[in-house]
């Protein structure tokens, strides 16, 4: 019984989309306090800019994984939609980061 829900990718996909939640959390919590500790504001946006790539790398991969259960085509374009926007996102981020390591260099 134990080993059933081993196998379901959509508990596997969730997951892996929370753990990129967190870890996105996490970098803007360590943002705030490096902000609240004199760090400057550079090093905060860094340290939200690799947070935000990072999760939204983990948030890529359970979406992906979520392509086994696509059944309709109202489902793939939804996946579509989703992948798109986390897709621009990231290479957004990207940008900004190096940006931000250009002013700081």
């Amino acid at each position: 019984m134990l080993f059933d829900n081993f196998f379901d990718f959509t508990l596997w996909a969730f997951i892996i989309e929370f753990v990129g939640g967190l870890l996105i959390v996490g970098y803007i919590v360590a943002a705030i306090v490096t902000l609240l500790r004199g760090g400057g504001i550079t090093q905060a946006r860094l340290l939200a800019a690799d947070g935000a790539i990072t999760g939204l790398s983990f948030k890529l991969a359970g979406t992906l994984l979520k392509t086994i259960e696509l059944h309709t085509w109202q489902q793939i374009l939804m996946f579509v939609a989703i992948f798109a926007l986390r897709y621009a996102l990231k290479r957004f981020f990207t940008w900004e980061k190096s940006q931000l390591q250009k002013k700081i260099h």
